[in-house]
């Protein structure tokens, strides 16, 4: 079962894996490089979204990617 848990607001303590999620968002994906458009940035964040999922190893998986932890994944 899945439950939606809200955090305090201005709260980054409490909430810190989905800031480090939008860190790593802004310097990967959103100001990696400069793009001549919006379109384009929103183009390009399916790909870097895979890259993040299946390739991209995190520390706190021990150098593995997050979908490798998750086993009803479907396509």
């Amino acid at each position: 079962d899945i439950t939606h848990k809200r955090t305090r607001p201005y709260r980054p303590q409490t909430n810190g894996k989905v800031e480090r999620y939008n860190r790593t968002m802004l310097d990967e994906w959103a100001y990696a490089k400069p793009y001549a458009s919006e379109a384009e940035r929103v183009a390009a964040f399916p790909a870097w979204l895979h890259d993040y999922n299946h390739h991209r190893g995190h520390t706190s998986l021990k150098g593995q990617p997050p979908a490798s932890r998750v086993t009803n994944l479907r396509g």
